[in-house]
C-alpha cells in the first residue's frame, strides 16, 4: 500500500507550489507508517492531532489523519476485528471527506484523499464494494487536472504520468472505458518511451491491467519518498 500512496501523494507534490506546505512534515512518517512502522504512523498521526488541537479547520492535518485511521481500519479487518474496523474506517472517511469540505481546491487535500481511497479500494472483496471508493477518488484526480490541466507539459514526468494514470485506470476499473480509452491513449501519445505509454500500450489492447502496472511504475523507494 505505501509505495502506490507514496506515488499519488508525490503527484500532489509536484503539482503544488512551494509554500510550506503541511504534507512535507507529515507524509515520510506515513509514507513509513503504512509499510508497516506502527511508530512511525504513530508520529505522524500525534503531529496531525497536535495541528488539529491548534486549528480544528486545518483541512491539510485532517485529511492525513483521516487516512491513517483508514489504513488502521484495514489493520482491524485483516486481524478479523469486523466491528473495530468498521468503526475506525468510518471516522477515517468522516475526516477526508470534512477535509475536502474544508478545502475542495487544495491539492494537498484532494490528493492524499484520492490517493488513500484509489489504493485501499484493491483490498476490498469485490469490485462492487471498491466501485464508491473509486469514484470518489477519481473526483479528486478529476479536480487535480481540472487546477493543473488541460497541458501537463510543465509537468515532470513522474507527477504527469501518476495523474494521468490513475484517471485511466481509475475511469477503467469503474467500467468508463470511453473515458479510459480517451485517456490511456492521451499517455500513449504524449509519454512515449516511458513506462507508462507500456501499460497504455497494454490496456488497449487487452482492457485490463494488473495494479503493478497501474501507478508508481519504476519509482519509489522508501529513500525517494522522503526528498
Amino acid at each position: 500500500m505505501k509505495t502506490r500512496l507514496a506515488a499519488l501523494i508525490l503527484v500532489g507534490a509536484g503539482l503544488l507550489s512551494s509554500q510550506d506546505r503541511f504534507d512535507l512534515k507529515v507524509r515520510t512518517y506515513f509514507f513509513t507508517g503504512f509499510s508497516g512502522d506502527k511508530a512511525s504512523l504513530e508520529k505522524g498521526m500525534k503531529m496531525c492531532e497536535d495541528a488539529l488541537a491548534a486549528d480544528p479547520k486545518k483541512a491539510e492535518a485532517l485529511v492525513w489523519h483521516g487516512a491513517g485511521l483508514y489504513y488502521e481500519s484495514g489493520q482491524a479487518f485483516q486481524q478479523g476485528d469486523q466491528q473495530k474496523g468498521g468503526e475506525i474506517w468510518e471516522r477515517g472517511m468522516k475526516e477526508m471527506d470534512e477535509a475536502v469540505a474544508l478545502a475542495p481546491n487544495n491539492l494537498g487535500v484532494r490528493i492524499p484523499r484520492g490517493a488513500a481511497l484509489l489504493t485501499g479500494s484493491r483490498f476490498l472483496p469485490s469490485p462492487e464494494m471498491a466501485r464508491p471508493l473509486v469514484e470518489k477518488a477519481l473526483t479528486d484526480f478529476e479536480k487535480a487536472y481540472e487546477i493543473q490541466g488541460p497541458d501537463l507539459s510543465a509537468l515532470g514526468q513522474h507527477p504527469r504520468g501518476e495523474l494521468m494514470i490513475a484517471l485511466a485506470d481509475g475511469y477503467s476499473r469503474i467500467g468508463n472505458q470511453e473515458k479510459a480509452q480517451a485517456w490511456f491513449e492521451r499517455i500513449q501519445k504524449e509519454m512515449k518511451g516511458t513506462p507508462y505509454a507500456k501499460s497504455a500500450n497494454v490496456w488497449l489492447e487487452t482492457k485490463t491491467l494488473a495494479p503493478a502496472q497501474a501507478g508508481c511504475i519504476g519509482c519509489h523507494t522508501g529513500a525517494t519518498a522522503k526528498k
